[in-house]
């Protein structure tokens, strides 16, 4: 095991350590969605602590609000599903990535390609899986042909963008301040307001675990270097209260006391308040704050984090999600049997996006070294001086 709150890894390492921590994240949290760490509890007799099955057990084709997706057994949902989406994006771009290339290369990869959908136990469509605020981007940038820059305005706030921008934090390993810009671009295809906020964050907090040496200290303090408004503020919020806790269970009821401030769902997360998931410069999405505290309390230990952020309930499988690739990029090894089981069960080669990402980044980073020399001969020649490189 990786010592805790000590980044190390190659870049290969740590692109697969975040890529596959985040799909058995979203796995493990998957089947208990939705409910209350008081409701978790009494399901399961005590704490999630591994793979569990459906909520509802053998009736879960038909049982409400959760039919017709198979959530449990290991299987990844539209979390992971959308991660791999842009893993395929980048690996056809070969750079970076911007609102255009959503319209060109996202939508027509999720309206066009059947592919194995884990939750369905069926091959189709992406589109067929994805949630109302994912369905939004064909909605706008396929039928209504609006600008990719200004799509996301008017769909619901949440953490729809936010869940899949790992890759973007990856591709700018140890460069939040790039991954926070190339995230808002990306993002503002889908999002607006907190929820595209929370995009930039996300992908800066990847980007930083990825930096030698990096701690879950250091990953906090690059996302609050960059964040602004009300995700500012509730990461501050919610890490301030983690870092009085060194075990999830203590700090279930402390982290979400800290974020409801900012959380518009309000109490009951299947029953919205009137005012969820709106735009505004003074809230924020639970998902992220909450994950960045478990990583805190977790002091960077994969199996920690990951079962705090399952065990919160709620939206834990975004949650999870987001707290494994931050602690897989930090160097904390997954689970073998985990992996093994989510990668199984949902019939997905967990690796195999990693090792494309790993090339494709290499790749970026060699044009982006190629374009600054580039910039600095022009600069040079411009100012007279000579040229150090």
């Amino acid at each position: 095991m990786t010592p805790k709150g000590e980044g190390t890894g190659t870049l290969d390492e740590r692109i697969t350590g975040a890529l596959v921590g985040a799909a058995v994240g979203d796995a493990l949290g998957g089947p208990v969605e939705g409910y209350s760490p008081e409701q978790i509890t009494e399901r399961h007799g005590g704490r999630v602590r591994g793979v569990v099955g459906p909520w509802n057990g053998d009736a879960w084709p038909t049982a409400r609000p959760i039919a017709p997706y198979h959530k449990g057994d290991g299987h990844v949902t539209d979390d992971t599903l959308m991660t791999h989406a842009l893993v395929r994006v980048y690996a056809t771009v070969r750079d970076h990535l911007d609102a255009y290339a959503v319209a060109e290369h996202l939508v027509p990869d999720l309206m066009t390609t059947p592919r194995w959908i884990p939750e369905l136990e069926a091959e189709a469509l992406p589109l067929q899986r994805i949630f109302l605020a994912e369905k939004w981007l064909v909605a706008r940038l396929h039928y209504g042909h609006v600008d990719p820059r200004e799509a996301g305005v008017g769909n619901i706030v949440n953490c729809g963008a936010a869940m899949y921008m790992a890759p973007v934090g990856l591709v700018n390993a140890a460069n939040p301040a790039g991954a926070y810009a190339e995230a808002l671009d990306i993002a503002g295809a889908h999002q607006s307001s907190y929820g595209r906020e929370a995009a930039g964050v996300f992908a800066a907090a990847v980007a930083a675990a990825c930096s030698p040496g990096a701690t879950p200290d250091s990953v906090v303090a690059a996302c609050l270097s960059l964040a602004e408004d009300g995700t500012r503020a509730a990461v501050e919020a919610v890490c301030e209260v983690a870092s009085h806790h060194t075990d999830f269970e203590s700090a279930l009821v402390p982290l979400r006391r800290a974020v409801a401030p900012y959380d518009t769902v309000g109490p009951d997360y299947r029953s919205p308040s009137l005012g969820a998931r709106r735009p505004s410069r003074l809230h924020s999405i639970e998902e992220l704050p909450v994950a960045l505290g478990m990583l805190l309390v977790s002091g960077g230990d994969f199996r920690h984090a990951v079962l705090g952020s399952v065990n919160y309930g709620r939206d834990c499988d975004s949650i999870a999600t987001m707290a494994g690739a931050l602690a897989g990029a930090l160097g904390s090894e997954v689970p073998h049997d985990w992996a093994k089981t989510v990668s199984e069960s949902s019939r997905l080669d967990l690796d195999a996006p990693a090792r494309t990402l790993a090339e494709v980044t290499r790749e970026i980073f060699d044009r982006d070294v190629h374009r600054r020399r580039t910039h600095e001969t022009a600069y040079a020649t411009l100012a007279g001086t000579p040229c150090s490189g």
